[in-house]
């Protein structure tokens, strides 16, 4: 069996990624053959990419996709030959026409659910479950600010908390952003306003938030430090803009 695939052997720029086609050995045991229908981007390949989270070279990209099950190996089970499914996380390597894949790591997609959107849904709903159901456990009647609320992590993120019973103030970094964010937050701020953290205060009576999500980095993180209650917590959790600074 034969993959296409993306490899890089070296980090860097866009420019290091590699169309390579590679033999795949049959599935082992408690591993699948996978069809890939469609494949999750995120931010976090960049980061592979560019080396600012190191990877073993030469390197496949990747942590996502939704796929059809083509062959099964020893001991698998619960799944079958046709079943859609996807996955998220382990090993990087979803860049690729087929793919070997533990079987526990697959996830059946239900009927309804586009190859898209299972693709694109998994790793950005668990971190937002971790974010908002494990970091900083929110509660109805708190005040929080999401930043990139119009991102793929904040879009979800951000309804959820609002269905808990948060008001969520949200900031994005354009016009056009705000627009869409607005549909599931209370207020959305623009964090290129160097008065935003100022405005998260009149919002709150001058007392702050709880908590602020910032999955941004660098361009935030000093103003998500200035909007923080007393004992508030800065959840760190991407670098969009660059690592944060030293403090």
């Amino acid at each position: 069996m034969q993959t296409v695939r993306i490899e890089i052997e070296q980090q860097g720029g866009p420019e290091v990624m590699q169309l390579l086609t590679a033999e795949l050995p049959p599935p082992g045991a408690g591993e699948v053959l996978l069809k890939h229908l469609a494949i999750g981007l995120n931010f976090i390949d960049t980061y592979h990419r560019s080396g600012l989270y190191p990877v073993s070279l030469p390197s496949g990209l990747g942590l996502e996709a939704c796929g059809v099950i083509e062959a099964l190996g020893h001991g698998v089970h619960d799944l079958k030959v046709g079943d859609r499914v996807a996955y998220a996380g382990g090993a990087v390597g979803a860049y690729s026409t087929y793919r070997i894949v533990a079987a526990d790591k697959l996830v059946l997609v239900p009927d309804g659910v586009a190859d898209e959107v299972a693709a694109a849904t998994l790793l950005r709903g668990m971190t937002a479950q971790y974010l908002l159901k494990r970091t900083f456990p929110v509660q109805a009647g708190q005040t929080i600010v999401f930043h990139a609320a119009a991102g793929g992590v904040g879009q979800i993120a951000c309804q959820w908390a609002q269905a808990l019973g948060v008001r969520v103030i949200g900031t994005v970094g354009s016009a056009a952003k705000a627009k869409m964010a607005a549909a599931w937050c209370d207020h959305v701020l623009d964090y290129n306003d160097a008065t935003w953290p100022q405005q998260v205060r009149d919002l709150t009576e001058g007392l702050g938030v709880p908590v602020v999500y910032d999955g941004v980095g660098a361009a935030t993180f000093e103003g998500s430090l200035d909007c923080l209650a007393l004992r508030g917590m800065l959840v760190s959790f991407g670098n969009a803009s660059g690592a944060v600074p030293s403090f």
